[in-house]
């Protein structure tokens, strides 16, 4: 979650695949076709094939890849979008953000621009001060006033807002126009609250923060101290009376009620996991890790509780992955219910997003754990790398950039 101050598919995530999905539609169904002649089993076919189409549509899985972008040595703006390079601009921009489904970006003549769906969309000429961008939305501001540009389409949220937080496919927002809260979702405004609550939690848990939001989902305090979650167009009033710290993740909320339990809000439904608060706690993508009150390092997923070991760790929660130094020093991953060791010391150069933790090793090894598996991309001298999502993009010496995902090398 960011603070920044001034395809309904059933899925939280845009769905780019649409290419990939035609093909698998006409090769199933010419297969049908070829094999089940007689009528019955036509039709028995056909009915299969609709059900294997509506599976992939509403599932929470993305087909597209992200994108990854660089400048070169010509100074001319290249992006990776789905195994292809391409070259974007001709001169390097002052400003660029690379989201998972779009590159914001303002050109060299102060425009601002976004690549999107295989091509540059110009927004506007000279007008847009700051922009930010995340799985699926593009935020910007002209002077004061909050657009969001979200499959393709720009729309102006408010005339004037100096204040909103963004995450995946959620904007919560003050619309100073109108002086309330409201949030954007899945291309509706709703209201929220006329305003919040005036002061920060005073609880050494929580970062200060009486709103949080992370991919779709947000949880806020309002004026009367309740705790309220906006979750898929909804407000769910979480509790009556102050809480004592709380983090989010997708479809996650955790938190420390007003009897010191420690609670977790998931996919609509809220559990006590522990009696006494945690020591501390993290949410990420249907998971949270934490120490408990009697020193043991757990995490929660997806509605199981996972009892690591008897230890306070140093640990680090990205979107689905929980990094963390074990008792004997080891780097070790939790990813969906699986440990992986990958290191017999922790580094401290990690990048972790999305489905994949990279870093250098001590024998000079650009090394990434991807959807669980592990991968020696390269040892060579590297001038630069990063992680975007789940595409890793090296440079080596001045002029040769190659982009690493899923086992490729591009």
């Amino acid at each position: 979650m960011s603070v920044y101050f001034c395809i309904s598919f059933h899925s939280d995530r845009v769905y780019r695949g649409w290419p990939v999905l035609r093909l698998a539609f006409l090769f199933l169904f010419h297969s049908f076709v070829v094999f089940s002649s007689p009528k019955h089993h036509y039709m028995h076919a056909l009915r299969v094939l609709v059900c294997t189409v509506c599976f992939l549509v509403s599932g929470n899985y993305v087909f597209a890849q992200p994108l990854a972008s660089f400048v070169n040595l010509q100074n001319q703006v290249m992006v990776w979008d789905n195994g292809m390079i391409r070259k974007v601009d001709y001169l390097q921009p002052t400003q660029m953000k690379i989201g998972r489904t779009t590159m914001p970006y303002i050109d060299n003549s102060r425009s601002f621009k976004i690549y999107y769906g295989g091509g540059v969309r110009p927004i506007n000429i000279g007008f847009t001060n700051s922009f930010e961008t995340s799985d699926n939305l593009v935020t910007f501001l002209n002077a004061k006033s909050l657009n969001v540009f979200d499959r393709g389409t720009v729309k102006n949220l408010s005339g004037l807002c100096p204040l909103y937080y963004m995450g995946d496919s959620v904007v919560l927002f003050f619309d100073g126009v109108r002086s309330e809260y409201k949030a954007y979702y899945n291309g509706t405004v709703y209201p929220i609250e006329a305003f919040l609550a005036g002061s920060a939690l005073d609880t050494a848990m929580a970062s200060g923060n009486l709103v949080k939001v992370s991919d779709n989902i947000a949880a806020y305090v309002n004026y009367a101290n309740q705790f309220r979650i906006f979750y898929h167009g909804g407000i769910i009033p979480q509790e009556e009376y102050l809480i004592n710290g709380f983090d989010v993740g997708r479809n996650t909320v955790a938190y420390v009620d007003a009897n010191r339990q420690f609670r977790i809000f998931h996919d609509g439904k809220t559990t006590t996991e522990e009696t006494y608060p945690p020591t501390n706690f993290e949410a990420g993508d249907n998971l949270v890790a934490y120490v408990s009150n009697d020193g043991y390092f757990k995490i929660y997923y997806n509605d199981s509780v996972y009892k690591i070991g008897f230890f306070t760790p140093d640990y680090q929660v990205a979107d689905n992955i929980v990094a963390y130094r074990d008792p004997s020093g080891y780097l070790k991953v939790f990813y969906k219910g699986e440990i992986t060791t990958l290191e017999s010391y922790y580094p401290q150069n990690m990048q972790i997003k999305y489905n994949s933790l990279a870093y250098v090793n001590r024998a000079n090894m650009l090394r990434m754990f991807s959807e669980g598996e592990v991968y020696d991309v390269t040892s060579a001298d590297l001038e630069s790398w990063q992680l975007n999502y789940d595409v890793l993009q090296y440079q080596i010496g001045q002029n040769i950039f190659k982009i690493y995902y899923k086992g490729m090398e591009y």
